[in-house]
């Protein structure tokens, strides 16, 4: 195979025992207004217990589809499963529970023409506006995009279900850090802060749209939160591990503007509402990071800033 026939896009998708959500993935992947012929998508089984075969079926004839399967490992790992079999000249990442902007990958690739070495990265819509707690996080989530990426400062920072890269540069840096456990979250913002460091390039691009829907309780809200912060003290500690010091936000910076958010969001008569579940969300998110940390206390020695 030779360069030209290569694919552009290699979109690379981890899943887990959910077929239909898989599947409704893939049909808004085959009403994607990009030619068919230049990319190809690679949809990772971590170990579930029913057979894809069939999922995939109906869509081969619209779409390049590569089925693998892995022992349950996480959708990190299968995230580096997909990649180091992808032949396309740039990977995409995406959850199984995604749906796409018809134009996702056109505006992906005009983002690429401009800045063909950067990391990209678009928007993530809320598909569930009527579900508080997912307008919740989908705020929480806008509003870290917005701020890791407003120029002003070298952080930044794109969301794991709506990133692309150079295959060359993602496999020069190494892929994802399989260090994190499964489930907790936070190897994207590793791997962004790692693209960050070696020099590379970091695009959001919010016209590059895609729509998640955050199923939540407030318990589930709480929870994944938690969860967030026990991924936010393996980040910690993995950056650590690059003499790289994480620094702690600044109440005003970020924790001030984060509770005005919804206000400037103009959520009306719910913004009281939201701007309680931001709360929320961060004492949740505080808690697993000191919670993480109490589990691993005597294993490495603290180097500072949370």
């Amino acid at each position: 195979m030779t360069q030209r026939e290569l694919p552009f896009f290699s979109i690379i998708i981890p899943t887990y025992n959910r077929p239909a959500e898989l599947a409704a993935c893939l049909r808004g992947l085959a009403r994607l207004e990009y030619p068919a012929d230049r990319l190809e998508v690679i949809v990772v089984d971590d170990g579930g217990a029913v057979s894809l075969t069939g999922v995939l079926a109906p869509f081969r004839e619209r779409l390049s589809l590569t089925l693998l399967r892995q022992e349950n490992a996480g959708a990190t790992t299968a995230r580096n499963t997909g990649a180091a079999a992808a032949k396309g000249t740039h990977l995409v990442f995406t959850d199984d529970d995604c749906g796409f902007a018809p134009d996702w990958l056109k505006t992906l690739a005009a983002r690429f023409q401009a800045s063909p070495r950067a990391m990209v990265g678009g928007a993530v819509l809320n598909k569930l506006p009527d579900n508080i707690a997912s307008t919740a996080s989908h705020l929480l989530l806008k509003f870290v995009l917005e701020y890791y990426n407003d120029g002003s400062r070298r952080k930044g920072f794109l969301s794991g279900n709506n990133h692309a890269m150079p295959a060359a540069g993602f496999r020069v840096i190494g892929g994802f850090d399989e260090r994190f456990p499964p489930g907790i979250g936070a190897d994207d913002r590793e791997l962004c802060d790692r693209w960050i460091d070696l020099g590379r390039p970091l695009v959001y691009a919010p016209e590059v749209q895609i729509y998640h829907p955050y199923v939540y309780t407030l318990r589930v809200f709480m929870r994944q939160h938690f969860k967030n912060g026990r991924g936010a003290w393996y980040f910690r500690r993995i950056r650590a591990k690059r003499n790289r010091r994480v620094e702690v936000e600044s109440l005003h910076a970020f924790y001030g503007k984060l509770l005005l958010y919804p206000l400037e969001q103009k959520c009306g008569r719910k913004t009281p509402l939201f701007v309680f579940l931001l709360a929320v969300a961060q004492i949740a998110n505080v808690s697993g990071f000191f919670w993480e940390k109490l589990l691993h206390w005597k294993e490495i020695p603290d180097s500072g800033g949370a």
